[in-house]
């Protein structure tokens, strides 16, 4: 089959390529990919910044399909079902936070940039009805981090108000879009005037360029700030957060593209009682219940642009470039 793989063998470090396919172990099944999405982490992979880094491994976490073949003990029932696929391997019971096993579909095992892919059959959940194979390929990944950042991590009640920084990447939309059918009052920020014009559309109440200096101060007189923060940057832009989140309010970030503070406003956050915490993919029980809230609220990922595998290394450079308004999704 045709995959895209890592290499270091190349000035790109992508490469197009058939690759062997393998029987199924029991509990297995083989999902022929319709369409799968880009994340942070593939380029992250191609730039040899992800740990645990192998060549030859077929990159991709994110993937929608129908399912080909069955290992021994998978019911029949499943063959020719319209599927998406959850990356989260290993979570473990503790709903509190993953496995020392956890692991994610991509890398250092096969995903999803590829003809078909083999998963163990629990990690199958049915295609929401309402959605194509892009949108169906953009959800997990993005979709997982955001609903647990928001529902189980940050407690989101209706009326609540909502920032979303960063809005244009994965996360982001779906944390606006989640937010938003959760009844929370939404904002969020970017530094690029059409990707808050986008969010305008979708109805988002208020909109922060962060280039502004005068951001802050404009963030606190139009909301009073904010009960929930949903960052993926950090770096000093932390402290920032600090300055317009509520007393008693919560920030919690699922990356750090800015790396580490420089500095802590630590008193501002004893004496005003905030909670920041981390969080990243999320549970089995998180994913049934996202996809669930998607498939209630008819949500649609915002598709950015579609490539087929021969295009991968424009695919990657465009979201490596930050131009992406959305999800960026290839198909075979």
């Amino acid at each position: 089959m045709k995959a895209i793989t890592l290499t270091s063998t190349q000035s790109s470090k992508l490469l197009l390529t058939e690759v062997q396919t393998r029987h199924l172990l029991p509990g297995e099944v083989r999902v022929l990919i319709k369409a799968a999405a880009l994340n942070h982490r593939d380029e992250w992979c191609r730039q040899g910044l992800y740990p645990n880094i192998k060549d030859g491994v077929i990159l991709g976490s994110d993937g929608a399909g129908i399912v080909s073949e069955i290992g021994e003990g998978v019911d029949y029932e499943l063959l020719q079902k319209e599927v998406i696929i959850n990356p989260a391997l290993n979570w473990g019971d503790n709903q509190k936070v993953q496995s020392a096993s956890f692991e994610i579909l991509g890398m250092p095992r096969n995903g999803t940039l590829a003809e078909s892919v083999i998963v163990p059959v629990d990690r199958l959940y049915s295609k929401p009805a309402h959605l194509t194979w892009e949108e169906a390929a953009a959800l997990p990944l993005a979709g997982l981090t955001a609903f647990r950042a928001l529902t189980y991590q940050g407690e989101i009640q209706p009326g609540e108000n909502l920032l979303v920084t960063g809005f244009g990447g994965g996360v982001a939309q779906f944390a606006v879009q989640f937010g938003m059918a959760l009844g929370a009052n939404v904002s969020t920020s970017s530094s690029s005037p059409e990707k808050l014009e986008k969010a305008k559309s979708l109805g988002v109440s208020n909109t922060f360029n962060y280039l502004d200096h005068n951001w802050i101060s404009k963030a606190n007189e139009e909301t009073r700030g904010f009960d929930l923060i949903i960052d993926g940057a950090v770096g000093d832009t932390l402290n920032h957060l600090i300055q317009v989140a509520k007393p008693g309010g919560k920030i919690v970030f699922y990356g750090a593209t800015l790396g580490n503070p420089t500095k802590l406003e630590a008193r501002k956050i004893f004496w005003n009682q905030l909670k920041i915490m981390g969080t990243t993919m999320g549970s089995d029980t998180d994913f049934m219940n996202m996809v669930s809230f998607v498939s209630e609220k008819k949500i649609q990922p915002i598709i950015d642009q579609v490539f087929k595998f021969d295009q991968a290394e424009e695919a990657f450079d465009r979201m490596r470039d930050g131009k992406q308004m959305g999800k960026i999704v290839l198909i075979p």
